[in-house]
């Protein structure tokens, strides 16, 4: 998978409309529901949510698949030969 970092002025969230979705719903859904002790502990409840996120989170705008099988199935489909 190539994947190109790109940069955003600072202060342009209109620039930047999925990042900014996924950091509210990573507020709601994950920042919200913990009070962490530790930096440890913030970061393996965000490994946690990342992967329920990648994995088993279904998403409106895919679907209502999960981002792994919205992937999985594109992947395969790339293979297949056109039909006329």
């Amino acid at each position: 998978m190539k994947i190109t970092h790109e940069r955003i002025p600072v202060n342009s969230p209109n620039l930047n409309a999925y990042i900014e979705s996924f950091h509210s719903i990573l507020e709601d859904e994950c920042y919200s529901r913990h009070e962490f002790e530790t930096f440890q502990e913030a970061y393996e409840e965000v490994n946690k949510y990342l992967d329920y996120y990648n994995n088993r989170r279904r998403h409106g705008s895919i679907g209502y698949q999960s981002p792994v099988v919205y992937y999985q199935k594109h992947q395969n489909a790339r293979g297949k030969p056109l039909v006329a």
